[in-house]
């Protein structure tokens, strides 16, 4: 049983939120609260028993970047999801370099929030399609300065690395495929979907563009195809 714990000031979208994961047999409502005072207060007492956290970013009494940090302080092992009405790139990033491993504008909410923390725990770094275009291009508007974010680092940007001949990174054509649809924010089972694959064979997929890539996680997949050209 995973334990989820919902920030969202909006009483229907908690709600909402509630019952998608009461109605999953093993995802269980740790708290649902609607400020930063009160989720830091329940996280002071409760975060080593907190397995994810739900969150707006726009709460009557702070950033929920707050909530992400103190939870990811707290207890590492958390795993925290952003589904806000902001999509702007700074929002975006700094969510992600905060701690959470996925962002999904509410405009795009799922039906079944509880099938998308499910896909999170099992590996997928859910990402509504329009956010990831907007990091994209963040991404490509920056290169031409010669400079890209490091996600998770200090502010500093390190330079472009131009790609000797000797270290191109070769795809092949499933694994080109799995890598657009991983930048565009689809989940495992999404892919799979798509495909016509089981999510074991998208796994597979991703295990191997992880080695070629030199890379452990979605986020910095794309980060590191987007440096190469490869998206």
């Amino acid at each position: 049983m995973w334990r989820v714990l919902i920030v969202e000031d909006d009483v229907s979208t908690r709600d909402f939120f509630v019952r998608s994961i009461d109605a999953c047999a093993v995802l269980q409502v740790a708290a649902a609260v609607g400020t930063v005072e009160l989720a830091a207060d329940w996280l002071l007492a409760h975060a080593a028993s907190v397995d994810v956290l739900l969150t707006d970013l726009g709460l009557p009494d702070g950033s929920g970047l707050d909530v992400i940090r103190l939870a990811r302080r707290l207890n590492p092992a958390c795993e925290p999801l952003v589904i806000s009405m902001f999509g702007d790139e700074d929002n975006v990033l700094d969510s992600i370099e905060a701690g959470a491993l996925g962002y999904i504008h509410k405009d795009s909410a799922p039906h079944d929030v509880a099938q998308t923390i499910l896909d999170m725990r099992a590996g997928a770094s859910p990402i509504s399609p329009m956010i990831a275009r907007r990091v994209l291009s963040r991404f490509h508007q920056l290169r031409p300065a010669g400079q890209v974010p490091v996600l998770g680092s200090a502010p500093d940007c390190r330079p472009l690395t131009p790609i000797l001949p000797d270290a191109l990174v070769v795809l092949t054509p499933s694994e080109q495929d799995v890598l657009g649809l991983i930048a565009r924010g689809f989940s495992y089972a999404e892919i799979a979907n798509l495909r016509g694959s089981s999510v074991h064979t998208i796994q597979t997929h991703i295990k191997k563009l992880y080695a070629k890539l030199s890379v452990n996680s979605k986020n910095a997949a794309v980060f590191e195809a987007t440096r190469m050209g490869l998206l």
